[in-house]
């Protein structure tokens, strides 16, 4: 694991993965926050981009608010790996691929505007490599606030209350797909977004403090890369639950140490049967199946056939797509 032995670099990260200011200069908010100053902040967090340790300072949605997404997999055979996961990860709305152990190797999340948008991309991915695509879609979410305490702080934050999708506005979409990519490590960066939207700051600082209180922005703040931070052991757990099972053992999963995601998604007839799924990220893979056997000891678990698909490569991590893409001249 990569220490952070100065605690400046630690307080950013680890304290501003979420809540992150909403100002016209939101890195001199840090600063005051941090004891330093604003152009230090603004280094020390090219810095950890630079190195990989972050992804981008921006903002995650709530599911199934602004945009669509689904959970999806193919069982690539071993020697066309490489080449069917360069297919996934040529699609703009594949934000998160990775390869894990199983006959279905191969699993990506697709994400995009609309269902539409979202079942062309599969069907792409199905026609350009010759394989099928499991389309997992989600069903409700128990816990997916990802965060990674550097501290060692394994509390799971409470479910906030369902997001409010009637403050949706026209132009939203465009304003949170910016914060998809990233922040601009500048001085003022929502003045840059409005620049680039044809908006004035004071507007999208408007509209983005209304998405965060109404929950579409889930969190706001540093977006961590969990293996550069040592988090290098992750496995996503399926659990073969009916459904009515789930009312219970969800929120008691979600509240699992080591459990860092949890939802129900749409099971598939004739061969995924899984509805429960949680992802377990630890430092080491000794630590995961301990997490792992913790949480299959529970009453609500116990007995309950489940499979540990362990990570072994990431392909590809970066913001949801929400928005279309504009097309230029």
């Amino acid at each position: 694991m990569h220490r952070f032995s100065d605690p400046v670099d630690r307080a950013l990260l680890d304290d501003w993965q979420r809540d992150f200011p909403v100002a016209a200069r939101p890195f001199a908010a840090l600063a005051q926050e941090l004891g330093t100053s604003e152009a230090d902040v603004i280094a020390r967090l090219r810095a950890r981009q630079a190195a990989g340790q972050i992804t981008r300072v921006g903002a995650t949605v709530a599911p199934g608010t602004i945009a669509a997404s689904t959970l999806a997999a193919v069982a690539a055979p071993e020697a066309r790996v490489e080449e069917v996961a360069e297919i996934i990860g040529a699609e703009p709305g594949v934000n998160h691929s990775y390869l894990r152990e199983n006959a279905w190797n191969l699993w990506f999340v697709a994400t995009g505007p609309d269902r539409a948008h979202i079942s062309a991309a599969l069907s792409r991915i199905g026609r350009r490599s010759g394989l099928r695509v499991m389309d997992l879609p989600l069903v409700r979410p128990f816990n997916l606030d990802l965060g990674f305490s550097l501290r060692g702080d394994t509390r799971v934050r409470p479910v906030s209350l369902p997001p409010d999708i009637t403050m949706l506005r026209p132009g939203d979409r465009e304003i949170v797909q910016a914060l998809m990519r990233g922040l601009p490590l500048v001085e003022r960066p929502y003045a840059d977004i409005g620049a680039s939207l044809g908006l004035d700051m004071d507007a999208v600082i408007a509209r983005i403090r209304v998405l965060v209180d109404a929950r579409i922005i889930s969190r706001l703040g540093v977006i961590v890369r969990h293996r550069a931070l040592g988090w290098r052991s992750n496995a996503m757990v399926v659990w073969d639950l009916p459904s009515e099972a789930i009312d219970r053992a969800g929120p008691m999963l979600a509240a699992q140490p080591g459990v860092t995601l949890c939802y129900e998604r749409r099971p598939v007839a004739g061969g995924w049967p899984y509805r429960l799924y949680s992802m377990i990220h630890a430092r080491s893979r000794a630590e995961a199946l301990a997490h792992l056997d913790a949480a299959a000891a529970r009453p609500e678990l116990q007995g309950v056939p489940h499979l540990a698909l362990f990570s072994s490569h990431c392909f590809k991590q970066t913001g949801a797509l929400v928005a279309r893409e504009r097309r230029t001249a």
